[in-house]
């Protein structure tokens, strides 16, 4: 199958409301989006948001990296710009899970066919800091049937600790808690939290300091109440085998564009399976391009709910036939495939470089 177009966009979508993490505040997320186009006239999409202070790449590197390797593999097939874009994965993770998701879409992968209805159930974030508004936020989410609640700390670890109490309270058992600090504390910190912690109701505690930060990880997970789950610090394989072998991480968080795309996460999560590991798999900072892929890649691995909830984020969605999502899962119907609004693209567009192979007499 050969490529004869390449498409490299970066968008600008607003969200509904701030998104906080421990380093910074979203108020849009501006992933680069590529398209690919085959002779006989399929579509491939990979998206890749570089959100900064998350990685040594950068929004701009990423973009560099996408339409240079555009400009210089169109006209190739698929499987020959699959091959060499993998051979780059470690250097540029997330640049080249855009163009590997592309790949994948545009050869209709296997992982991507669904053949049977599968709901995969999200975590949804707890956004209300203030008692009586987590408790109506609560509320309002139960309602609307979601069962995994994720609480975002990394600041002030007292607040931190008072803000998970409230959360507590206001669910009284009826749902699991998850923590994420985003890598926001140090060691000293991180410790005094998670021995701090009640662990009712509580599934996790995830990635308390820097990716890099074995040892700090590793002690806070030997004294944490509660389970420990690695998430920047899990980029490939080798990561995951360290993290088996720490005392207490008893779960990973994958994203494809941290691995490099659909190949490379399921090796990853069978390789994190085989080793007794709890697999989260998403992207929270994506839209419902990468969102379903995700979906459609975590089957059969999840420990419980996925992070594939970025997609419910912006103002704007990017496709015309909506990502099914009901009470608080996406559901993954056989004969659904996205197709992207064009429309929208060009509305929330930064910037375009578009590579074709010239037709030939």
């Amino acid at each position: 199958m050969v490529i004869r177009e390449i498409v490299v966009r970066q968008l600008c979508l607003p969200l509904t409301k701030p998104y906080k993490v421990s380093f910074r505040t979203y108020t849009e997320f501006e992933p680069v989006i590529v398209e690919m186009v085959s002779e006989d006239g399929s579509v491939g999409w990979g998206e890749a948001y570089v959100p900064a202070g998350s990685t040594r790449e950068t929004a701009e590197s990423a973009w560099q990296f996408c339409c240079s390797h555009a400009e210089r593999l169109v006209g190739r097939t698929a499987a020959e710009i699959g091959d060499l874009i993998d051979a780059e994965v470690e250097e540029s993770p997330f640049a080249s899970c855009a163009m590997m998701s592309a790949v994948a879409m545009v050869t209709r992968h296997p992982a991507l066919v669904v053949d049977s209805e599968i709901r995969v159930p999200l975590l949804v974030p707890v956004s209300a800091t203030e008692k009586a508004a987590i408790a109506a936020e609560v509320e309002e989410r139960l309602e609307q049937g979601y069962r995994t609640f994720k609480v975002k700390v990394g600041w002030d670890v007292d607040a931190d600790l008072q803000r998970v109490r409230w959360v507590q309270q206001a669910l009284r058992g009826r749902a699991l808690i998850t923590m994420d600090a985003n890598r926001g504390y140090d060691a000293a910190q991180g410790a005094h939290f998670a021995a701090a912690l009640d662990p009712e109701g509580i599934l996790l505690f995830e990635q308390p300091c820097e990716a890099d930060e074995w040892e700090a990880n590793a002690r806070i997970a030997k004294l944490s109440k509660v389970p420990l789950m690695l998430d920047e610090s899990i980029r490939n394989v080798r990561d995951i085998e360290r993290a088996a072998a720490l005392p207490g991480v008893r779960y990973v968080k994958l994203k494809l564009k941290r691995v490099g795309g659909v190949d490379r996460a399921l090796s990853a999560m069978r390789r994190a399976k085989e080793l007794g590991l709890g697999i989260c798999l998403g992207d929270g900072v994506a839209t419902e391009i990468l969102c379903w892929i995700e979906a459609c890649v975590s089957r059969g691995f999840l420990a419980g709910a996925g992070d594939m909830n970025g997609f419910l984020k912006p103002k704007t969605k990017l496709l015309v036939n909506s990502l099914p999502f009901e009470r608080g899962d996406i559901v993954l119907r056989p004969g659904y495939w996205p197709i992207v609004d064009r429309k929208a693209l060009r509305e929330h567009q930064t910037r375009e470089s578009r590579y074709t192979v010239l037709a030939t007499a």
